[in-house]
């Protein structure tokens, strides 16, 4: 059976409570899994149908989260998970909006970063509760029909009967009340103009998709009230990327050009700038002959410590949090402190990475299943082979956070370009340049390498004097470095 969302039905529904984070794609994305479910509350007044919403004049970051609301029939005080669900009556669609620009301005509370007035459409359609299975769910979302999100609540941290359960030991859920379960990975930000759709189905029942069209408010939050602030933080967390990707963007342009350089070429050009530490040393390849280009993600182990590793090591630790949510061309470069007495990645992870679109894996520690993870099409480079798991030396530790790998400093976002003969770390905001002057520098050296298979000796040629440099000119315009 399913029913619209009306004007009527939003009158009559109370309390609106959200949780945290319930998805393990998401905490992989935040960098945290949480042991227990975690909620704010949303003013009702934030509840509308589908429509137009307006990001607050003079802001920059809405935030969109397609997720699952579960609305109560039944007042259910202090139940159990097993006759939990027996309180829910309908099931829809919902997207949790709000301002990161606002996050700081009531101490985690959210009131008014995802409080506002429309911030919280619900709908267009209510499937009953008694007609679905709550573990067999699917939610989607879809920015200017572009699907960002796809998840299942078959992985869910908290499922949603365990959340009505524990929220029921301390409040009474009311006929009417709201609760919203979380989002997946995939959550991101609208700019006005966008479009967003959200859809929750069990390949039978649909809600049908919830459409919110993003426009610009005109009018400007009052002084004497909390005024809109952001900063690397925020826009990471907001458009869901680790900070340092904020500041530059590996293009395609970009990554084309650096794939044509040698790693050579490039690690002369960033000595001429006076970067003499940007080499990973001491690894080998696990299919010679392949380069890599792509943005740095990175994982950090610490040494091994029993009572750490019995809290930090197992279930769904950083090693995993860290692979689950590798993103096309991502790299993954892992901190193992030089140590080979153990392997950082077997080849189940690596499967998970390469089915993820992760471009390679640097780890200056071991790989387990050394063999298995060579036949497979992902490039990794690491220390040696090594056949004990992470408890005989390593706990992993945290995700996205600045780290030291094979004698250089890596950062999240970071450009590494790798192949049979090194591997560097190129600072985003020099890739460009470095690529451009790389680029020349070969062509250059394609004219030289050409000057001495004729038979001209190297003094005054390389590098180039004066009369070598107007040779040069002459000769490339008649072949001219490509485009």
């Amino acid at each position: 059976m399913t029913q619209q969302v009306d004007e009527t039905f939003l009158q009559s529904v109370g309390k609106v409570i959200a949780v945290h984070i319930n998805y393990p794609s998401r905490a992989a994305q935040r960098g945290r899994t949480p042991k227990l479910p975690s909620y704010f509350l949303k003013p009702s007044s934030s509840l509308s149908i589908s429509g137009q919403l307006e990001r607050p004049a003079g802001c920059e970051l809405l935030g969109y989260e397609g997720e699952i609301a579960l609305i109560i029939g039944t007042p259910a005080r202090r139940v159990s998970p097993e006759e939990a669900w027996q309180h829910v009556q309908w099931v829809t669609a919902s997207n949790d909006l709000g301002v990161y620009d606002l996050r700081y301005a009531d101490k985690g509370s959210n009131l008014r970063s995802k409080g506002g007035d429309g911030f919280t459409p619900i709908g267009p359609g209510l499937m009953s509760a008694r007609e679905i299975d709550p573990t067999q769910l699917t939610v989607r979302t879809w920015l200017n029909n572009e699907l960002v999100q796809d998840d299942e609540t078959s992985t869910l941290l908290f499922p949603f009967s365990q959340l009505i359960a524990d929220l029921s030991q301390l409040l009474t859920l009311e006929t009417g009340d709201v609760v919203l379960t979380g989002t997946p990975a995939g959550a991101s930000v609208a700019v006005p103009g966008d479009v967003v759709e959200v859809e929750v189905s069990n390949g039978t029942l649909s809600s049908g998709r919830l459409r919110t069209e993003v426009t610009e408010g005109t009018v400007p939050l009052a002084e004497f009230g909390a005024q809109p602030k952001v900063d690397d933080l925020q826009r990471a967390e907001a458009w869901g990327t680790p900070a340092a990707e904020t500041k530059a963007t590996l293009t395609s342009e970009l990554k084309t050009k650096l794939l044509r350089v040698a790693t050579a070429t490039l690690s002369s050009q960033l000595r001429k700038r006076g970067f003499n530490n940007v080499s990973i040393d001491g690894l080998s390849p696990t299919r010679p002959g392949e380069k890599v280009v792509g943005t740095a993600r990175t994982l950090r182990y610490v040494p091994n410590r029993e009572d750490l590793f019995k809290e930090f090591g197992g279930g769904y630790n950083a090693q995993k949090r860290a692979i689950d949510s590798l993103k096309e061309g991502e790299v993954l470069v892992m901190e193992a402190r030089g140590e080979k007495g153990t392997g950082t990645l077997g080849d189940i992870l690596a499967l998970r990475a390469l089915h993820n679109g992760a471009a390679a894996i640097i780890s200056d520690g071991g790989v387990r299943d050394y063999t298995a993870v060579a036949e497979l099409e992902l490039p990794v480079f690491a220390a040696n082979p090594h056949p004990a798991v992470l408890g005989r030396r390593h706990v992993p530790w945290a995700v996205d956070e600045t780290v030291a790998c094979g004698g250089s400093t890596v950062q999240p976002g970071d450009i590494i370009v790798a192949d049979d003969d090194g591997i560097l770390v190129i600072p985003p905001s020099l890739a460009e340049e470095l690529a451009n002057d790389s680029l020349q520098q070969e062509h250059e050296e394609t004219f030289i390498a050409e000057m001495v298979r004729a038979g001209h000796g190297v003094d005054g040629l390389y590098p180039m004097n004066a009369e070598w440099k107007s040779k040069y000119t002459s000769w490339a315009s008649q072949n001219p470095l490509e485009a």
